[in-house]
């Protein structure tokens, strides 16, 4: 079973992005669909995210 959190920036709202450590991303709405994503990968998308 994976552990999935939410965005610090989603709030308490039902429209969230959830992060599951070793799996990847997925969307509340829909949580047995999610996006495999590398750690390389998803380093690299918070570096970008970041300087936004």
């Amino acid at each position: 079973m994976t552990v999935w959190r939410k965005s610090s920036y989603s709030g308490s709202g039902a429209d969230c992005v959830e992060i599951g450590t070793g799996v990847g991303i997925r969307d509340s709405k829909a949580p047995s669909t999610h996006l495999l994503v590398s750690a390389a990968a998803w380093t690299a998308f918070l570096k970008l995210a970041r300087r936004r």
